[in-house]
């Protein structure tokens, strides 16, 4: 059997954050978009799953339209089966985080960033798989006093610390 591993570089609309994670079921689609609407007021999202079996399309919810292509197009490139793509605007992934993962089909959340993100990706004959993501750049070193006080003061400022 052949293996054959690429990456496949996400193209995340401006101003949007990323979440790429494992599900197991068509249903999935339905629960997914109840979970973020039901998560934050005037919430921008769109959403694309792969189905593994069956018709084998990328499914596709979302109440922006932008971001629901968006997330297709990306779904399409990625291809591997019960994976899913879910681009936010106007909340955080930490936002939504818990609502998802308290979603019965989700099996995996791979990364949520607003970072360039890469998915590795193994392909066989018989199908695709997500290896992991790549999210961001390698550090550039290991933060100071100043840098420390900066990172704490723009949680404070950004309302996520007190």
């Amino acid at each position: 059997m052949l293996l054959d591993i690429k990456i496949i570089e996400i193209n995340t609309p401006q101003d949007s954050n990323a979440i790429i994670g494992m599900a197991h079921f068509i249903k999935t689609v339905e629960d997914i978009y109840e979970s973020l609407v039901n998560s934050v007021p005037n919430l921008k999202f769109g959403l694309a799953f792969c189905e593994a079996s069956g018709e084998r399309l990328v499914r596709i919810e979302g109440n922006d339209d932008h971001l629901k292509n968006a997330a297709a197009c990306n779904m399409l490139k990625i291809g591997c089966g019960h994976s899913f793509l879910i681009f936010l605007q106007g909340a955080y992934p930490i936002n939504v985080l818990n609502d998802l993962k308290r979603v019965p089909e989700i099996c995996t959340i791979y990364a949520a960033s607003a970072n360039k993100l890469e998915v590795v990706v193994a392909d066989t004959e018989k199908g695709s798989g997500i290896l992991g993501v790549i999210d961001g750049f390698k550090p550039l070193g290991i933060e100071n006093k100043e840098e420390s006080d900066l990172r704490k003061n723009l949680l404070r400022k950004i309302g996520y610390k007190r």
